[in-house]
């Protein structure tokens, strides 16, 4: 079982496991010196078979040569451990360098921390991120959950092993502390959207590094933007500049290139919306629009092939219950569409109702399926995290009103069939307000 194995620290991959309660175990990982937020976005990782035509690079092969690090380079034999293969084409020499690399995909990432400090080469192979491009053309896909219920403090939990992991501290300024936050997970990393002191900024958290770093720019600057990823690929569309005026533009990110490519304008202009891939293409759904900042009730379709934007109408899974007519807030009080994508079928919660939605893509309508968990609260979907993690929807939330300061994770298959039955994840003693969330797949 989990709690007998021995815990593995790395020299480059510092981390310390705390046991915590219901036999799950805590992992903390320790920033090194100098290491130097509400969002709204679900991650939608659809599969190789959806990537291939939107990926044009070569492929990288089990044969090539293995990256090299400069600084193990540098170390003499004499501080070489003695498991260290002097061969730079091996990993395992029993079973060659192939075999090696086919086990090592199949690994849990959780391990490749204390994985890269048996092997030189196996470091390079984790730090490189090469090991990360032979899993996704493998098919080879682990989803984390990334989420912040403090301002600067992320939190990762692995929903396989249901560990709780920290991610280091951000080290931001004030502005960027108090402003408006959206969050996106491309590839291996993730990216956290704000404003500085007088512009727009991005945090960029890389799982290679385990740090964050800032400097990156988009094209077009923006904040309250709808997003979604794909593998390395990631578009962001809408939102605001920095002069609060509503946008139609887009753009595509590239997270092994670190390009931003500016993709056609949308029809309408719109803010505070929500972004997803389904079936090859990427969806935004909803936000705020117009000239008199009107709710919007359709969506839009982008066509990563032929490069056009279609008018989806009636998209948007507005709240309709009984709650949402007795107490109807501004418009801009009300979360964006709280939507993600399983089995390229797209589906919604409904804080107002507290149900669960499913989209009729034929019938181009909502359908009710059943219920959000009990302790899912939020205020007008706001401090609610609903995402998809790889087969499954997942919700993490806490009670807002009972003072029990816990955060919970949710999850349910709906590949299972019939109404959905959530299973409790984890739960852990946290602020209970989401302010952030996305999940990384790789």
């Amino acid at each position: 079982m989990l709690e007998d194995q021995p815990c593995l620290v790395s020299r480059d991959y510092p981390m310390s496991c705390d046991r915590e309660g219901n036999n799950n175990w805590h992992i903390n990982y320790r920033p090194e010196k100098n290491e130097a937020h509400h969002s709204k976005r679900p991650l939608e990782t659809n599969g190789d078979d959806e990537e291939e035509h939107i990926v044009k690079k070569p492929s990288l092969s089990v044969s090539d040569p293995i990256p090299t690090d400069q600084s193990d380079s540098q170390q003499s034999d004499s501080q070489r451990h003695a498991g260290d293969n002097s061969d730079s084409t091996s990993l395992i020499g029993a079973i060659g360098k192939d075999n090696s690399i086919s086990c090592l995909i199949r690994c849990s990432r959780a391990d490749y921390g204390a994985i890269a400090s048996l092997n030189r080469n196996f470091r390079s192979l984790v730090r490189s991120g090469a090991l990360y491009k032979l899993r996704r053309q493998n098919g080879v896909v682990e989803h984390w959950v990334y989420f912040a219920c403090q301002l600067l403090e992320w939190e990762a939990f692995d929903p396989a092993r249901r560990r709780w992991m920290h991610v280091p501290r951000m080290n931001p300024n004030d502005c960027f502390i108090f402003a408006d936050k959206e969050s996106l997970a491309v590839g291996t990393e993730l990216l956290v959207f704000g404003r500085d002191l007088m512009s727009h900024v991005i945090y960029r958290y890389s799982l290679l590094t385990n740090k964050w770093t800032t400097g990156m720019t988009m094209n077009g600057p923006r904040c309250l933007f709808g997003s979604a990823s794909l593998g390395q690929l990631a578009i962001l569309a809408g939102g605001c500049d920095s002069l609060g005026n509503i946008l139609s533009s887009a753009e595509m990110y590239d997270s092994e290139t670190g390009e931003w490519k500016t993709l056609p304008s949308m029809n309408k202009r719109r803010k505070m919306c929500s972004g997803v891939f389904m079936d090859g293409k990427f969806y935004v759904v909803g936000g705020i629009g117009g000239l008199d900042s009107k709710l919007l009730t359709c969506g839009e379709e982008y066509d990563l092939v032929t490069g056009a934007w279609t008018e989806i109408p009636n998209m948007s899974p507005v709240c309709g219950g009984a709650a949402a007519r007795d107490n109807e807030p501004p418009v801009t009080s009300e979360a964006p569409p709280l939507i993600a994508v399983v089995g390229n079928e797209l589906y919604a919660a409904d804080y107002a109702d507290m149900e669960v939605r499913r989209y009729d893509k034929g019938r181009g309508e909502w359908v009710t399926i059943g219920r959000l968990p009990e302790r899912a609260d939020s205020t007008y979907g706001w401090g609610l995290a609903f995402r998809a993690c790889g087969d499954r929807l997942i919700v993490i939330g806490g009670p807002r009103n009972s003072g029990e300061g816990f955060i919970e994770v949710n999850a349910w298959a709906p590949g299972e069939g019939g109404p959905p039955r959530w299973e409790l994840l984890g739960r852990k003693r946290s602020g209970s307000f989401v302010y952030n969330c996305a999940v990384m797949g790789c």
